[in-house]
C-alpha cells in the first residue's frame, strides 16, 4: 500500500497543470449548397481521433481543441474526402470547404481504394487483414498466422523472438490459453476482422501479463448509415473433410449500431503424433493417430446507442459451444538394445469432451466537456466450462500380436470451470503540456477442476481415490496506471507509462490436503519514442516490462495419464517470470522496416519431459528452471512492385543465450535461427487475385530443446462477382505437407526424446461469399464522428 500510495504522490503534478483552449470553425458546401450533418473528425499526429462534429442545417460547424498538431479529416458520401493538416495555437476560421463529387463511375470500378497491409504506430503494428487472400473464408486463428512476425505453433500464438502471446478482442483479453484459445479462435470468421494489432511492447493501459505481448482483433462495426449481411459457406478436405458455415449482419443508422454473427462448423481433421524415448534398454516408439471432431457453434452480439452527442451505452456477448470428440489409437513398440522388438502395447480410446465459453462486456464511453477528456468504463463476465469424459484400454502383445497382458482398463472423467469478473475505468485528460490518460482495474478469477478416475480391469467400475482430484484456484488483480504522450515538434514523438498491479493467489488441492497462497506488488514501466528524421526515414525505441502468470492448469499438481508409461502434472509451486523488452526499429517510407530487439527473461518456467531409465517412464512436469536473453534482428519489405504486384516480406534472424537455474539433470542448448516468409499478391484481372505464400524456419536449439526446420507453400485464388456482391475463393494450404512440428528434441537424465505432431497442416479450401445490403438508409441526423473511439480498449 505505501508503494501505490507513493505512486500516486509522484503523480499529482501531472494532474494540476493548466489547459488552454482554441475555437476552429468552417463551412462545409458542395457545388450547389450547404451540406448538413456532415461529420467533421479531428486525427492526432498518431492517427488517433481526438474529437469530432457534425455540421449544422447550415453547413457551419465549430470545435473547441486544445493547442497542438491535428490532422482535419472530412469523408461525406458520393463526394472526394477532404483533409487538411494544421497547427492549433490560435483561433481559426477554415472559411468556406468545397466538396466536389467523385470523378469515377463507382459502378464500373472494382477497387478505389487499398489500405497499406501493414501500419506502424508508435506502440504497435497495424496489419489489415482484408489485403490477404488466403484468408478468404477462413477463422480468426488463420488470419493472425498471416500476420508479420507471428507463427502459431503447438497450440500456442508466438511473436518471433519474445515468447506465447495473449490474445484480446477488441481491446478486452480473452481468459483462455492454448487449445481452447485456439479453438475459440476459429468460431470468429475472418472476414469480420478489420484489422489485427500486433503489440510486442503494450502500453500501461493494456495488462502486464505474457512476456510475448499482446494480439489485439478489431472486428469490424459496419459502414455508417447502412445494413449489410455476408454469408460464407466453406469446405474443408484434409484427410477428412469439414463444412463452415458463417452469417454476419451489420446495422447502423443514426444513433444505434447493431450487429449480430453465427457460426456452424462441422466434420473431422486428422491428428498424428509420434514420441521416440531412447532408453537405456532400448527405444520405445509411440504413434497417435486421431480422428477429431470438429462441430462448433458460436455466435455473437453487439449492440450501442447514442445516448447524447457526448455518450455511448453499449453491450456485446459472445458464445461459443464445441464437441471435439476424438477416437485415438495409440500405437507403442519396445525394442531391445539390438533394436529387435519384443512387446507391442496398444491403447484404443475414446474422448467424449464438451466445452464452451460466455463473455458479456457492457461498456460506456461519454465526452466529459469541450476540453476534450473522455471517460470510458468496461465491466466484462467471461466463464469457460469443459467437460472432458475419457474411455481406454491398454493391452500387451508379443511383435506376432499374440496377447499377453490387460495393463490398463479404465474411465477418466475431468471437469473444469472457470470464471473471470473485472471492472476497468479509463480517463483521457489532454493538457497543454501532456496528452494524459490514466484509470483503473479490478479482475477476480476462479478456477474450479475435478477429475474422478475409475478402474474397471474387474468388469465392474471402482474409483481410484489415488488418482482422482480436486482442485481450485482464485487470482484477484488490482491495477491502476498512467500514461503521458507528448509531441514535441514535427520530429519527436515521447510516450511514458507506468502500471501497478497487485495480486494475491490462492491454490487447494483436496486429495493433497495441499494449499498455496501468493501475494505480490509490482511495477511495470514503458517507455516509446520516435523521431522523424524526414519524410523517408523515422527511428522508434521503446521499452517495456511485462510479467508472464502460469496457466490455472500448469498449476494443478494432480497426476493425469497419458498412457501406462506417461502421464504429466502441474506444479501449484510455479512462480510467474519476467521480462524486460527493449526494441529499436527504423522505417524507410514506411516500405522497408528494420528492427532489433533484447528481452531478457528471469525465474522462466516451462515443460519438462523428464524419463525415468528405471521404469521406462516419462513424466511431464512444469518448473520455473530458467533464466535468459532471447535477441533479434528483423527486416520486413511491403510494397507495390507493379499495379497487378504486390509484395510482403519478412526476414528474421533470431537467437538466445539460456542457463538454466533448477537442478534437471540436463545441458542447455543455444543456436541461431533464421525465419522467412513472403506473400505475393497478383491482380489477374479487375475482379481475379491469385496469392502464393511461402514460409520457412531453419532448424533451432534454444535452452532445453531444439525444434526441426518447417517450411509451407499455400496458393489462394479469389474471384470476385457481380461487382463483389459474391466472392469465391479456393485455397491449398501446405501443398507439401512440411509445415508441421517436427524433430522436436529434448535430453534429461541421459534420455533423449524426439517428438512430432501434425494437425492436418496440408488441407484445401473452397469458400462461397454473398453479400448484400443497403447503404442509402434515410437518416435526419448523422451519428457523431466517434467511432474508432467506441473501441474502448482497443485503440
Amino acid at each position: 500500500m505505501k508503494k501505490a500510495n507513493l505512486f500516486i504522490f509522484l503523480l499529482l503534478p501531472l494532474f494540476c497543470l493548466a489547459q488552454s483552449t482554441f475555437q476552429l470553425k468552417g463551412k462545409i458546401t458542395d457545388e450547389t449548397a450547404a451540406l448538413p450533418w456532415e461529420n467533421i473528425v479531428v486525427f492526432s499526429p498518431e492517427g488517433k481521433i481526438v474529437d469530432g462534429t457534425a455540421s449544422k442545417e447550415d453547413g457551419t460547424f465549430e470545435i473547441t481543441i486544445s493547442k497542438g498538431f491535428y490532422k482535419i479529416k472530412i469523408s461525406p458520401q458520393g463526394l472526394m474526402n477532404w483533409e487538411k493538416d494544421i497547427l492549433i495555437e490560435k483561433d481559426i476560421d477554415l472559411g468556406l470547404i468545397l466538396l466536389t463529387k467523385k470523378t469515377n463511375n463507382l459502378d464500373e470500378v472494382v477497387i478505389t481504394t487499398k489500405k497499406r497491409t501493414i501500419e506502424q504506430k508508435i506502440d504497435r503494428l497495424i496489419y489489415n487483414v482484408e489485403n490477404n487472400v488466403s484468408t478468404t473464408g477462413g477463422d480468426a486463428l488463420s488470419a493472425i498466422n498471416t500476420a508479420p512476425g507471428v507463427v502459431v505453433q503447438n497450440n500456442t500464438i508466438n511473436i518471433l523472438g519474445k515468447g506465447s502471446s495473449r490474445v484480446m478482442i477488441d481491446g478486452r483479453i480473452v481468459e483462455l490459453s492454448g487449445e481452447e484459445l485456439n479453438g475459440f479462435l476459429k468460431s470468429i470468421s475472418a472476414n469480420d476482422i478489420k484489422n489485427i494489432e500486433i503489440i510486442t511492447n503494450p502500453p500501461a493501459k493494456y495488462d502486464a501479463n505474457g512476456t510475448g505481448g499482446l494480439i489485439n482483433i478489431n472486428l469490424k462495426k459496419g459502414t455508417r448509415d447502412s445494413w449489410k449481411n455476408t454469408t460464407t459457406l466453406s469446405y474443408d478436405q484434409n484427410k477428412y473433410g469439414n463444412y463452415t458455415l458463417r452469417n454476419n449482419f451489420f446495422y447502423n443508422k443514426n444513433k444505434f449500431r447493431f450487429s449480430m454473427s453465427a457460426n456452424a462448423k462441422s466434420g473431422y481433421r486428422n491428428a498424428d503424433e509420434n514420441l521416440k524415448l531412447y532408453f537405456p534398454d532400448g527405444l520405445q516408439h509411440m504413434n497417435a493417430q486421431s480422428k477429431i471432431n470438429e462441430d462448433n457453434l458460436s455466435g455473437k452480439l453487439a449492440l450501442d446507442y447514442d445516448i447524447s452527442e457526448r455518450t455511448t451505452v453499449g453491450f456485446q456477448y459472445l458464445n461459443d459451444r464445441k464437441n471435439p470428440n476424438f477416437k485415438s489409437d495409440i500405437i507403442i513398440k519396445n525394442y531391445d538394445t539390438e533394436n529387435k522388438m519384443n512387446s507391442i502395447v496398444l491403447n484404443d480410446g475414446f474422448n467424449n469432451k464438451n466445452s464452451g465459453n460466455q463473455t458479456y462486456n457492457f461498456h460506456l464511453l461519454t465526452k466529459l466537456d469541450t476540453l476534450n477528456r473522455k471517460f470510458s468504463v468496461d465491466v466484462d463476465y467471461f466463464n469457460y466450462d469443459s467437460k472432458f469424459d475419457r474411455d481406454f484400454t491398454t493391452r500387451k502383445y508379443t511383435p506376432d500380436m499374440i496377447f499377453i497382458s490387460l495393463d490398463q482398463y479404465g474411465r477418466n472423467i475431468s471437469n473444469q470451470n472457470i470464471d473471470n469478473r473485472s471492472v476497468k475505468a479509463d480517463m483521457e485528460h489532454p493538457l497543454e503540456f501532456v496528452n494524459l490518460s490514466y484509470g483503473a482495474k479490478v479482475s477476480f478469477t476462479k478456477s474450479e477442476s475435478s477429475l474422478l478416475s475409475y478402474d474397471n480391469r474387474s468388469g465392474t467400475p471402482v474409483v481410484d481415490l489415488n488418482q482422482s482430484n480436486e482442485f481450485e484456484y482464485q487470482e484477484n488483480n488490482q491495477a491502476i496506471y498512467v500514461s503521458g504522450n507528448k509531441k514535441f515538434n514535427d520530429k519527436f514523438n515521447l510516450q511514458l507509462g507506468l502500471r501497478a498491479e497487485n495480486t494475491q493467489t490462492n491454490g487447494y488441492s483436496a486429495n493433497l490436503n495441499q494449499e498455496i497462497k501468493n501475494n505480490y506488488f509490482k511495477l511495470f514501466p514503458t517507455f516509446y519514442l520516435t523521431y522523424k528524421k524526414n519524410e523517408n526515414n523515422s527511428f522508434n525505441f521503446n521499452y517495456g516490462k511485462r510479467i508472464n502468470r502460469p496457466r490455472f492448469d500448469l498449476l494443478n499438481p494432480f497426476r493425469t495419464y497419458i498412457n501406462s508409461n506417461s502421464y504429466s502434472e502441474g506444479n501449484p509451486f510455479l512462480k510467474p517470470s519476467f521480462s524486460n523488452n527493449f526494441e529499436v526499429s527504423h522505417s524507410y517510407k514506411e516500405v522497408l522496416r528494420t528492427s532489433f530487439f533484447i528481452n531478457t527473461i528471469t525465474d522462466g518456467y516451462g515443460v519438462i519431459f523428464t524419463s525415468d531409465p528405471a521404469t521406462n517412464t516419462q513424466v511431464v512436469t512444469r518448473e520455473n528452471y530458467y533464466k535468459g536473453i532471447n535477441y533479434g534482428f528483423g527486416e520486413s519489405y511491403t510494397a507495390e512492385i507493379t499495379n497487378w504486384w504486390s509484395t510482403e516480406n519478412t526476414l528474421y534472424l533470431l537467437g538466445s543465450k539460456t542457463t538454466f537455474t533448477s537442478g534437471i539433470n540436463a545441458t542447455p542448448t543455444n543456436g541461431l535461427q533464421l525465419d522467412f516468409s513472403t506473400s505475393n499478391t497478383f491482380s489477374l484481372g479487375e475482379a481475379t487475385k491469385l496469392q502464393v505464400d511461402y514460409t520457412y524456419s531453419s532448424p533451432v536449439k534454444s535452452g532445453l530443446y531444439t525444434v526441426g526446420y518447417m517450411s509451407g507453400l499455400n496458393i489462394a485464388l479469389k474471384q470476385n462477382l457481380f461487382k463483389k456482391s459474391m466472392q469465391i475463393a479456393f485455397l491449398a494450404n501446405d501443398i507439401f505437407n512440411t509445415a508441421y512440428l517436427k524433430d522436436f528434441v529434448s535430453v534429461v537424465n541421459g534420455i533423449k526424446q524426439v517428438y512430432s505432431q501434425n494437425e492436418s497442416s496440408r488441407f484445401f479450401r473452397f469458400s462461397v461469399i454473398y453479400n448484400f445490403g443497403n447503404t442509402k438508409i434515410s437518416v435526419k441526423q448523422r451519428d457523431f464522428g466517434n467511432e474508432e473511439e467506441k473501441r474502448r480498449l482497443g485503440k
